[in-house]
């Protein structure tokens, strides 16, 4: 069995218009974000990418987090 925890994930909200421009948050493999574990920052910019999606960000996607 797989297991992964929200730190292998990220959703991405990337920007429609500037490149190399937008927000990620840590997911699990389907892309739920976990609210109670993000700071009231993270989780307030969170709230407004998702409420930006289509005007200036494309729809989110899971990707795999690139590990530093």
């Amino acid at each position: 069995m797989f297991e992964s925890t929200s730190s292998d994930f990220q959703l991405c909200f990337r920007s429609l218009f500037q490149s190399g421009r937008g927000f990620s948050f840590p997911c699990d493999p389907q892309g739920h974000v976990d609210l109670d574990q993000l700071s009231d920052k993270v989780r307030n910019n969170y709230l407004f990418a998702r409420a930006m999606v289509g005007r200036d960000l494309a729809v989110p996607a899971v990707e795999q987090a690139v590990l530093h």
